[in-house]
């Protein structure tokens, strides 16, 4: 197997590496944003509040996918 054809492997399993990283933040968003538009129809009083949680919320959950994004620069897969 030459160089060239390493390499495009390698990069086609990190692309596919990432996008098996990602889904986990996706759904966490989905979940953390679902239930607090809920919690807010619920009691609008402590729409604000809610909003802030969330926000700082999906600033962590967005940090996991970032950080799946990194180790697939971090650790490249290892040729055969």
């Amino acid at each position: 197997m030459d160089v060239t054809t390493l390499a495009e492997v390698t990069g086609n399993l990190n692309a596919v590496g990432y996008g098996l990283a990602a889904t986990g933040p996706g759904i966490g968003l989905g979940i953390l944003i679902g239930k607090t538009i809920e919690g807010m129809a619920r009691q609008p009083e402590v729409a604000g509040q809610l909003r802030a949680t969330m926000f700082l919320g999906v600033a962590f959950v967005e940090v996991l996918a970032l950080l799946g994004l990194v180790a697939g620069f971090l650790f490249p897969a290892l040729p055969a």
